[in-house]
């Protein structure tokens, strides 16, 4: 019993600091601008357990989005499972030129998946490969402040997590 406190106590932190990106979805900011990518990047690197990886994102974003309103594209709640069992593959140890790189990739995950589910459900663009095309085309902006907030989000988590674990735990 008492391991299992050790690392429940040794987890409580990455728990909270997800929970805390998930709930910045809450702010006003702007368009695709929050840490959800960063936090599917990171939670595999937080927890060793995928299962628990997967569970952190899935419970943050359902949080957050019963306060905010549910995504009617579940190819966004596909594309963070995506980013999370990708990186918890690599990331057994995050160093921090990694983190631009996988900010990057993880992005990049997420914006084919999410808009290819744009394309396949919104019945905005035609079902063909222009309407496809048009649809990753019009995405471009919105992908800029994804890179963007993912890549500052995963080195504030990142620095905030090894500073937490220098001061409390070295």
């Amino acid at each position: 019993m008492s391991n299992l406190i050790k690392n429940l106590k040794f987890e409580i932190f990455p728990i909270s600091l997800i929970l805390i990106l998930a709930f910045s979805r809450l702010i006003p900011h702007p368009p695709n601008f929050t840490p959800v990518i960063a936090v599917a990047i990171m939670s595999g690197y937080f927890f060793k357990n995928i299962g628990f990886s997967c569970a952190a994102i899935i419970i943050s974003m359902l949080l957050s989005d019963f306060v905010i309103g549910f995504h009617s594209n579940l190819f966004v709640y596909i594309s963070l499972i995506l980013v999370v069992l990708i990186f918890s593959k690599i990331n057994t140890e995050i160093k921090i030129k990694n983190l631009y790189i996988f900010g990057f990739f993880g992005s990049f995950i997420f914006f084919l998946v999410s808009n290819f589910g744009v394309w396949l459900l919104s019945g905005m663009y035609v079902m063909n490969l222009n309407g496809l095309i048009s649809c990753y085309f019009l995405a471009i902006p919105f992908f800029v402040n994804t890179i963007l907030s993912t890549i500052l989000f995963t080195y504030t988590a990142f620095f905030v997590n090894n500073f937490y674990y220098k001061k409390f735990y070295n």
